[in-house]
Order: structure tokens, then C-alpha cells, then sequence
């Protein structure tokens, strides 16, 4: 595999006919949420075992609709009094910095977000003017889409607006390019985040052991003077079980990532399959709980609608 991570982005699986052919399966249909699927990511996939929990994370599925899940669950839109800007928590901020994904996850909340116009970069002077007149905001919060899709040049561009505003002193990148192309981190990115005078948190997504590859594990170690966290989300038939969630967290922390959150399914439309019910969910972290350190237990949370994020106990 190249080096080149924009080359290895582009070297990707696209549509049910081409990751049918790669997979050696009928199983991918073209559903409304297209089908993209990394290379990096995609040999990582056990291609004789149908039930493999990465391969279930990118496989459209015909599900059932049931009461409660939406297009759009977090009503994001709502929560943006500037374009490409979103303010839900009062201390901080989440801007789109971009509406490409190296991945498409096929439970993802924000498949249907209206990103035309939500563009951190071209309404960076608006932007600039929102946080400047709300100095209780002292974190800025960079996602998409994924951030990482950037290039270095465009990253650093928004990097060095935020170090401007004076009152600004956490940059959080939430990414999962990282994890599925690892190529991403690149001699320049290590640089970039190294050196910012804002404290530097990178919050990845990783839902299960398997994805912890060796080119990531390479790859992250680069990374210094920043704070590692992962999130991930609770996704039945993938990482429901104790052991699964224990082994990833035992993992993420062998390479120096502590595990953050647990997030329950974000109800969006097409991901009912993936819904562990709230009984469920919370004796598994109990028992989580009971097994491991607690540093290596994430919190269990749930995001609805225009509320705040709450731990779920």
C-alpha cells in the first residue's frame, strides 16, 4: 500500500458492485447512504466470514423502520447560529471543516446533513466574528464530515485562524481517517499539531480491536504532545459483548489512547439494525465496569436531539 495517504484515500471501494467483486459476496446493495469503503480498511475484513464485525459497520442493510429514528436524530441544523458552526455546549464550539469522510459507517447521524453551505473554511469570517463576541467559549471543536480529509495546507490554514483568537485554548479534531487510512499521519500533520500553542486533543473512532492495524499502531506512535481519546459507538452484532469492548479497551490503551465514550446509537434512519436497548446497554457497562480499571472504562452516552450529551446509568 503507497504511502501517499490522498493516493490511498482515492484508492477506495465505491457502490455495491465493486465491493461485491472485492468481498466475492452478493451481499452489498446500493442503498440511499453510498457505499465507501478504504482499501486500508476494507483487507482488514475477513472476507469468508459474513458476520465480521468491520465488515457489518460498512454493509448496507434493508431494516424495518421503527418510531424514533429520524433522518436527522441531533437536529445539528438547529444548533447552528452560523453557517458551518454548531453551539450546543456553552464553552464550546464544533465547526465542519469538511463533508468528505474517508469512510461511509453506515449508522452514521450525520448521513443526511445538509452540508451545503456548513463549510468552516469559506465562512471563516463569520465564524471568527461568533466566537470572538463569546469569549466563554475557550474550545473549538473541528469534525465534518472528517477533518482529516483536509490537506495539510488547508488544515493549517484553519489551525492558525483558531491560534488567532486569543481566548480559544483546546483544539478537539474528532477523525477516523487515521484509523482507516493510517497513511494520514503524515511527517507534516505530527508537526502541525505538535507545535500549536493550543492544547491539542485528537478524539478517534474506533469501535472494535480489529481495527487496530499495524499501520496504525506505526502510525500513532508519531504522534507526541497531544492527548490520544477514542470514541465509539455501541453497535449490536459488532461490539455488544464485554469481551469485545474489553479487548478494545486494553488495546486503545497499549498504544496510548484512553477510551472516552461509549456512545448509544444515534437514531438515524437505516441504522435500526444496530439499536442494543437501553437495559442492555447498561448492564454490559456494568459488568465493563466490574472487569476493568476504571480509566479504561468509556463513559456510557447518549446524544438526543437539541439536548446535551448524558452519561446513561
Amino acid at each position: 500500500m503507497s504511502n501517499n495517504w490522498q493516493h490511498n484515500t482515492r484508492n477506495t471501494l465505491k457502490g455495491a458492485n465493486s465491493c461485491n467483486a472485492f468481498f466475492e459476496t452478493q451481499q452489498f446493495q446500493d442503498q440511499s447512504f453510498p457505499i465507501k469503503i478504504p482499501l486500508d480498511f476494507a483487507n482488514l475484513i475477513d472476507k469468508n466470514n459474513p458476520n465480521d464485525p468491520l465488515l457489518k459497520q460498512v454493509i448496507s442493510v434493508d431494516t424495518q423502520k421503527q418510531i424514533g429514528f429520524s433522518e436527522s436524530p441531533l437536529e445539528d441544523e438547529s444548533n447552528a447560529p452560523v453557517a458551518g458552526l454548531i453551539h450546543k455546549y456553552p464553552n464550546r464550539v464544533l465547526l465542519i471543516a469538511s463533508r468528505v469522510c474517508a469512510i461511509h459507517c453506515q449508522y452514521c447521524f450525520r448521513q443526511n446533513f445538509d452540508y451545503n453551505g456548513h463549510d468552516a473554511i469559506s465562512n471563516w469570517s463569520a465564524i471568527e466574528d461568533y466566537i470572538c463576541q463569546h469569549t466563554e467559549i475557550n474550545e473549538v471543536i473541528l469534525s465534518g464530515g472528517d477533518p482529516l480529509s483536509l490537506n495539510d495546507e488547508k488544515l493549517q490554514s484553519l489551525i492558525t485562524y483558531i491560534e488567532n483568537i486569543s481566548h480559544i485554548k483546546t483544539l478537539r479534531i474528532h477523525t477516523r481517517s487515521v484509523v482507516v487510512t493510517p497513511s494520514r499521519i503524515t511527517p507534516e500533520l505530527v508537526i502541525m499539531l505538535a507545535k500549536s500553542r493550543l492544547n491539542m486533543v485528537l478524539v478517534l473512532h474506533i469501535n472494535h480491536a480489529n481495527e487496530l492495524s499495524d499501520a496504525f499502531a506505526k502510525a500513532v506512535q508519531k504522534l507526541t504532545n497531544i492527548t490520544l481519546l477514542n470514541q465509539s459507538v455501541l453497535l449490536k452484532g459488532v461490539n455488544d459483548s464485554v469481551s469485545v469492548l474489553s479487548e478494545l479497551s486494553l488495546g486503545l490503551f497499549d498504544l496510548g489512547i484512553l477510551p472516552y465514550y461509549l456512545h448509544l446509537l444515534d437514531k438515524v434512519i437505516g441504522s435500526e439494525h444496530f439499536l442494543v436497548d437501553d437495559k442492555d446497554a447498561i448492564k454490559l457497562h456494568k459488568t465493563l465496569s466490574k472487569k476493568l480499571s476504571g480509566y479504561l472504562v468509556p463513559k456510557l452516552v447518549r446524544d438526543e436531539n437539541l439536548e446535551m450529551k448524558t452519561l446513561v446509568t
